[in-house]
């Protein structure tokens, strides 16, 4: 299981040097929503794919719960360590969410809305409802962006004068390689979606092995272990734009919380397809003591998460928080209701 989990971690890191770069020619807040949230989601997209289509339903949910477990927790809290410390190049006093007021909205009602829909399992029908979901995040994050950027240009064009605009100009222009550096980073970011794809497979029947060797339920290993791999990319990404001052540390606040809605929303839709690909479409992902649990303490999480965001700026005491919570949850994990048998 570590040699696999060593080269998922090795994938996920060019995975997220590549996505962060392109992630600069086209827009750092959507990007940062979107495909960098998908990037960095993919680990966890082939985990689940590999494990439902194998009729491994537990270790499918619980990736995703232990995604959302980790990054809402510790991986935020280190985000704030690094952006509110000497650790970044220009230590910050807070991080301004007041920005990110449709993410909020949205992982608040999918956190709960999935977590509701998990009382009778997950259904085809399910499946796609969290597949619109995703969809509507998408096209209402799009048309932000647009509005944003018209409103970008207007205050630009008033801004600037006329010697001021050649010397953007002659700044672009003065840009070594770009296309280069683009088709690096393209190539750079193939490398990375390959790698995860090659080593997610034998990582979930490694994973199954485990726990079956030991004796502890899969659903709680893949809760645990499972974002180790799964969210490198995110946690690699998160602190090194954390490090750049403010800008970088919006861009990762963007991707730390688009990625937990494409979680809530597209993840689970894969997950739901892919039962359905394995047993029909009658099939229904069942509810079960221990993923019960787990979506419970997840869901919990995220909204004590969101809580200090309902503020303009979140600083260094709810790192603190939110380290302490990531602490306690995985402590309790040992004494939930274990379903070994539970793939």
């Amino acid at each position: 299981m570590l040699a696999w989990l060593a080269e998922l971690v090795a994938a996920s890191y060019f995975l997220s040097h590549g996505a962060e770069v392109i992630s600069k020619k086209y827009g750092a807040r959507f990007v940062g929503r979107t495909l960098l949230s998908i990037a960095t989601t993919l680990p966890e997209i082939a985990i689940v794919i590999y494990a439902a289509s194998d009729g491994s339903y537990g270790t499918a949910i619980g990736a995703g719960l232990g995604s959302n477990l980790l990054m809402m927790s510790l991986g935020v809290a280190l985000m704030l360590f690094v952006a509110t410390t000497r650790l970044s190049k220009a230590p910050l006093k807070g991080i301004d969410v007041s920005m990110f007021k449709l993410d909020k909205i949205f992982l608040l009602i999918t956190a709960v809305l999935s977590a509701i829909l998990f009382i009778d399992g997950y259904s085809f029908v399910d499946g796609i409802i969290f597949t619109g979901l995703f969809g509507a995040y998408i096209v209402m994050a799009f048309r932000e962006m647009v509005l944003e950027r018209k409103n970008q240009r207007k205050i630009t064009s008033i801004q600037l004068h006329p010697e001021h605009i050649a010397e953007v100009h002659q700044e672009r222009i003065g840009e070594r390689n770009p296309g280069r550096k683009m088709i690096i980073a393209s190539l750079t970011f193939c490398v990375g979606t390959i790698g995860i794809f090659i080593g997610a497979d034998p990582f979930v029947h490694s994973l199954q092995g485990v726990a079956t060797d030991i004796g502890i339920s899969v659903v709680i290993l893949a809760v645990v272990i499972s974002p180790i791999a799964g969210e490198m990319p995110e946690k690699i990404s998160m602190i090194l734009l954390a490090r750049k001052g403010a800008a970088g540390a919006s861009i990762a606040v963007a991707n730390v919380l688009g990625s937990k809605i494409l979680n809530n929303t597209l993840l689970l839709a894969v997950a739901v397809f892919g039962a359905v690909y394995h047993a029909g479409f009658s099939t229904v992902i069942p509810n079960s003591p221990s993923l019960q649990f787990q979506v419970i303490l997840v869901t919990a999480v995220t909204l004590a998460a969101l809580a200090p965001m309902v503020k303009r700026h979140i600083g260094l005491k709810t790192g603190i928080m939110l380290a302490t919570m990531y602490v306690f949850a995985i402590s309790v994990q040992f004494i939930i209701p274990q379903d070994v048998n539970l793939k």
